[in-house]
């Protein structure tokens, strides 16, 4: 589980710019339908799970529970990231896949 492959896969997306990190960030782009998918990593709190799993159940946006906050952060170079959302349809598509075969 956690293949690394992904966490490489989403850093290449925050250097292409289709990545958003940060849980206020990531919950205006859900609200705004910005983002094509989001993820949060299985240590998040009971709240944050609740807040990203209505919001995008609402509208549609698919929504993983997938990672560790510090492996996020350090492949981010932050220190830690409890959500991300990206952006491009592509990317969001091959995450998907590879979360999928992974778990």
């Amino acid at each position: 589980m956690n293949n690394p492959r992904i966490y490489q896969l989403i850093g290449l997306c925050q250097k292409a710019r289709h990545l958003i990190s940060g849980e206020f960030a990531v919950k205006q782009a859900v609200l705004s339908e910005q983002v094509k998918l989001v993820i949060v990593t299985e240590d998040a709190s009971k709240n944050t799970l609740k807040l990203f799993t209505d919001k995008c159940s609402y509208r549609q946006i698919p929504f993983f529970v997938w990672g560790d906050r510090n492996e996020l952060g350090r492949m981010l170079g932050k220190e830690t990231r409890v959500v991300i959302g990206i952006k491009d349809e592509k990317l969001a598509e091959k995450i998907t896949e590879m979360i999928k075969s992974d778990g």
